[in-house]
């Protein structure tokens, strides 16, 4: 039994360097591919949201005189990127995909439709929305806080290359003690940077819980499927 039928799966676009500083790696994105291959074994309707950070980010170009507009168009074509590249990794394994997104790119990338994402969930595609919410000024995160929305999702669940959310940044803290359980009020109140303040709050309103868990580690996406505690749970 799975404690997940739907999810909303987001993965940032620097996990996919693996080893590397900039670009995808092809083991990285193989293993991710296997890792919802797996997820599919099990009957599980899986949207996925993939970050662009890994080859460009709207605000570093902003950072740099970059017109913040232009450039976080250019950010959401960077996950366009990302998304073939994990499109063309699952169908490999022959696994079904469809390709939405908040910008339209025929013949390419459909335009989401909360009816049409729905029903190719149902039969059993793995759903992969690119291209943010197709407007400026809002992140990856934001997005993949709408998509979960739009598809009824059960569960979002935050690919990171930690365990869970900690106090502080454990990779630089020996000290950070690593949370269970919190209400979206709680990490609010602790000022815990799991996600930027617009996508946190539309989850909170729309009751959408968060599992924050370590993409990293083989095995870990069925774990947390099947219901095993290995990262932080946040909800209402």
């Amino acid at each position: 039994m799975m404690k997940y039928k739907r999810i909303l799966l987001k993965i940032s676009g620097e996990a996919l360097t693996g080893k590397h500083y900039y670009g995808i790696d092809p083991d990285r994105l193989t293993m991710y591919a296997e890792e919802i291959k797996k997820a599919m074994e099990h009957k599980v309707q899986v949207a996925v949201v993939i970050g662009g950070g890994n080859i460009f980010r709207g605000l570093q170009g902003t950072a740099r005189g970059m017109d913040r507009v232009q450039g976080d168009y250019m950010g959401m074509l960077s996950t366009v990127i990302n998304s073939m590249a994990l499109q063309g990794a699952l169908q490999n394994m022959g696994v079904k995909t469809k390709l939405m997104g908040g910008l339209s790119i025929e013949p390419i990338v459909e335009k989401m439709s909360k009816i049409n994402a729905i029903r190719y969930l149902e039969e059993q595609y793995v759903v992969i929305i690119s291209g943010g919410t197709g407007n400026p000024y809002f992140t990856t995160d934001t997005a993949s806080a709408l998509r979960g929305i739009e598809i009824e999702a059960d569960v979002m669940l935050k690919g990171t290359r930690v365990d869970g959310i900690y106090t502080a940044d454990p990779e630089k803290d020996p000290n950070a003690v690593k949370f269970e359980i919190l209400t979206y009020d709680e990490a609010y109140e602790k000022n815990l940077r799991i996600m930027d303040l617009t996508a946190f709050t539309l989850c909170k309103e729309n009751d959408l819980p968060m599992y924050v868990f370590n993409m990293n580690e083989k095995g870990n996406l069925l774990k947390v499927l099947q219901g095993e505690n290995i990262g932080t749970l946040v909800k209402k």
